[in-house]
């Protein structure tokens, strides 16, 4: 039945893709980036995140002697940093042992960190139109749907499966087409959470989900293991016009960027302003900030705020904290935005919310900013 596809979703493709700008130029630069900030991540959302990346690293050896406090700056907001990390290790490999261009080799693609089958099937087909596929969760999706297949899309062994049977039917004059017409098919039409619209569908005929009136139960999914739940005090400590930020941990969750100090357990004022005296900071006024939470992918911050006034410190540091002014820490260091509930109060924009505004939630919102 896969055969029978092709030629009607390259065709549709062609008649119907939107207008992307890693998608003006094959650079396999731009599709490996494209590529990596596009997982778990809406496409609009990423287009000025890629803007702005690819105009500071423009080639393989710019990101390459990237300094990481830049690099993981540029991110801010994508989350995963682990991601653009593994990305500049390989931009390494590929300027020292590639000359700095992508080897147009499926297997030396997937030998580079952080690539994966997906992404190295998205790389080849579409850079060098190399007829492999490009297995993402809209391709899952839309095939189990077409198949009508009841198999769990989280297992390996279908994925694995599915991708053979991908594999047979690529065409060898446009695979990349192929392959972006089946993530745009599932990303536009075939769309999860909801009814997918099959009027606009290319290959509806060809849809055994839809023959049989079984589009809205598939794909069959998993459920994911239930998010930990953490409890965190977040302070916003300003001396003046400068905000108290430190560096996070070299491993672990959001390894190595920096935040607003933050402590496990819901604390109150007496402990906070206990932790001020420790620090030898004199404290002239603490006002609680509303609660807000935020949400990884295996666990969720639930956080309490506090917004504290100290005394004009004579060093920029106190106990690992750092005092900068507020415009630039925006400006220079790299703050996950999982502290944007906090850092809006004093006008401080983190990631997303420079571009599409916050994607943080705020459970309370009748305080006021000191």
């Amino acid at each position: 039945m896969l055969e029978e596809i092709v030629q009607p979703l390259t065709v549709w493709y062609h008649e119907n893709k939107r207008t992307l700008p890693w998608r003006e130029q094959k650079n396999p630069y731009y599709i490996w980036i494209s590529e990596i900030m596009l997982q778990q991540t809406r496409v609009e959302a990423v287009k000025p995140f890629f803007k702005r990346f690819i105009q500071a690293l423009p080639t393989i050896p710019d990101l390459a002697k990237c300094p990481e406090d830049r690099m993981l700056k540029l991110w801010e907001g994508l989350g995963y940093y682990n991601r653009v990390r593994n990305i500049q290790k390989a931009a390494v490999v590929v300027k020292e042992k590639y000359g700095g261009q992508l080897p147009a080799d499926y297997e030396l693609l997937l030998k580079l960190p952080g690539i994966g089958e997906y992404t190295a099937g998205a790389i080849a087909s579409i850079a060098y139109q190399i007829p492999v596929p490009a297995v993402d969760g809209n391709v899952l999706r839309v095939i189990s749907r077409i198949l009508e297949s009841d198999e769990d899309i989280m297992k390996q062994s279908l994925r694995n499966k599915m991708r053979e049977s991908l594999l047979e039917v690529m065409p060898q004059e446009s695979p990349g087409d192929f392959n972006q017409a089946l993530m745009e098919l599932g990303a536009t039409v075939c769309v999860p959470n909801g009814a997918p619209k099959c009027e606009l569908c290319p290959v509806m005929q060809l849809c055994a989900a839809k023959a049989h009136k079984r589009e809205l139960e598939l794909p069959v999914k998993s459920k994911a293991k239930a998010r930990r739940i953490e409890e965190k005090t977040v302070l916003l400590i300003r001396d003046g016009e400068r905000v108290a930020i430190r560096k996070r941990p070299s491993k672990g969750l959001l390894a190595g960027l920096y935040e607003l100090p933050n402590y496990p357990g819901h604390l109150t004022e007496e402990e906070i302003l206990e932790q001020m005296r420790q620090y030898g900071l004199v404290t002239l006024r603490i006002q609680p900030l509303p609660q807000s939470k935020h949400i990884f992918s295996h666990v969720e911050w639930r956080m309490k705020g506090y917004a504290i006034k100290v005394a004009a410190l004579e060093k920029e540091q106190a106990n690992k904290m750092l005092f900068v002014d507020i415009q630039y820490a925006e400006e220079k260091y790299p703050v996950p935005a999982a502290f944007q509930a906090y850092a809006s109060y004093m006008n401080m924009r983190l990631g997303q919310d420079k571009y599409i505004g916050g994607n943080y939630e705020t459970v309370d919102n009748r305080s006021t900013m000191l």
